[in-house]
């Protein structure tokens, strides 16, 4: 903060001719009468602090709508306020030296405060204005009735008065935007550690108020959880876009391995709820190398850490090369990835004759046996998809019999079948 009062001689730069004697003199004395003058009015300002508070904290009310609303709820509080900010301005003016620490840590709490309480700047930028300026008007009063062939002298402090107010209104500023900047943080902070709870199943039940608060999303809804990991490059704003459409309701969070889109799947908001008739899922734009899990809805935030889970799974059904898997529509699978090691012990009690074919002709038999099966039974379409006739699928399909010791007719024999080459498609091995 620079001095509310130095000489005018004290700011000179450069090399300065040497004046005339009688020059010199009148500039001393100028400035020696103006400080004899601010002086005289500053202490008459401080004997009479409360009055001058009073007169700014009307001013506040009438002017100032944010402020008036802080009068109304508070003020003794900001009385006080005003009170110290005022005694710390006046005090400069007298002893510029020695008041400046204290009266920049006091607009510093002032600024700090006020952004904890949600004042905006712009009110308080101009309440220190209004401060500035009813000091300099009862400064010009007091000299007027004391002396007033001595108002002429304020002119050579005016701008030094002004400084002091201006570098008080940055300083203001600055404390006011570090601690708005140290708020967002908190909370960010704070719906990231709610977030992570919910996702994890781990949050309180007391912190769900809180949490629908934080992340701007109702306590009770039906949600569902949105797993995307990969992609170039991985897990940017581009992929949360193709996995859940514009306009939804959603709260993303950074996990370990992958981002999870908290999403508000009510009848008309967010995600189509899958379990409704006539609805149809979005189709996310592609992505190369985007994996996409999106887990079956919920009821309220105090489930979304099964809701977490379900997409998880959906997500590990997902293609290495990319894609979205609706669990919805992958209930086998899922089942299978649930319980990996009963899914390869499926696979090999079902197809370990087949698997220890020679390559070639063990590929040949299970890509036969998985197209019948997408073709619903049909060796017809099986074979236009395999460019060969049907009674080469046939053929093929009857081998598959005598290896394993089931039959394609049986409807059990065919849910193993299925269920063992899911498990030899979505399990590592």
């Amino acid at each position: 903060m620079q001095h509310a009062v130095r000489s005018r001689a004290a700011i000179r730069t450069g090399l300065t001719p040497v004046p005339r004697p009688r020059t010199h003199g009148v500039t001393s004395l100028i400035d020696a009468d103006a400080l004899r003058v601010l002086h005289r009015a500053a202490r008459a300002l401080l004997d009479d602090l409360p009055d001058l508070t009073d007169r700014l904290t009307a001013l506040l009310r009438e002017q100032e709508p944010a402020y008036r609303a802080a009068l109304a709820k508070d003020p003794t509080a900001t009385w006080q306020e005003a009170h110290r900010s005022l005694r710390h301005s006046v005090a400069s003016l007298l002893d510029p030296r020695g008041a400046r620490d204290a009266a920049r840590r006091c607009s510093w709490r002032i600024g700090a405060a006020r952004a904890e309480q949600g004042l905006p700047l712009d009110a308080l930028l101009h309440a220190f204005r209004l401060g500035g300026s009813l000091v300099w008007q009862r400064l010009v009063e007091e000299t007027s009735r004391a002396a007033p062939e001595d108002v002429r002298l304020l002119v050579h402090v005016a701008a030094d008065v002004w400084n002091f107010v201006d570098e008080h209104c940055t300083l203001v500023a600055e404390a006011y935007r570090q601690t708005e900047w140290q708020i967002g943080r908190r909370r960010e902070n704070r719906a990231r550690l709610l977030a992570a709870g919910l996702l994890d199943g781990t949050g309180r039940i007391a912190d769900l108020p809180e949490a629908a608060r934080a992340l701007g999303l109702p306590e009770q809804g039906r949600y569902a959880v949105v797993a995307v990991t990969g992609g170039p490059p991985a897990r940017s704003a581009a992929a949360r876009a193709a996995a859940v459409p514009a306009g939804s309701r959603v709260h993303w969070h950074a996990g370990a391995e992958a981002d999870y889109g908290i999403v508000l799947v009510d009848a008309h908001e967010g995600l189509p709820d899958p379990h409704e008739p006539g609805t149809t899922p979005p189709v996310p734009v592609p992505v190369p190398g985007l994996r996409i899990g999106v887990g079956s809805p919920v009821d309220g935030l105090a489930a979304v850490g099964e809701a977490r889970r379900l997409a998880d799974t959906a997500l590990a059904i997902c293609p290495a090369a990319g894609g979205t898997v609706r669990l919805a529509d992958q209930l086998p699978a899922a089942l299978v990835v649930s319980s990996p090691e009963l899914g390869r012990a499926l696979a090999e009690k079902v197809l370990g004759p087949l698997l220890r074919l020679e390559p070639a002709d063990r590929e040949v038999l299970l890509d036969t046996l998985t197209t019948w099966l997408d073709c619903d039974g049909s060796a017809q379409r099986a074979g236009e998809r395999l460019y060969c006739h049907r009674n080469t699928v046939l053929n093929r399909l009857r081998r598959c019999e005598q290896l394993t010791g089931r039959s394609l007719a049986r409807p059990a024999d065919v849910v193993e079948f299925s269920l063992a080459l899911t498990a030899r498609r979505v399990l590592p091995d």
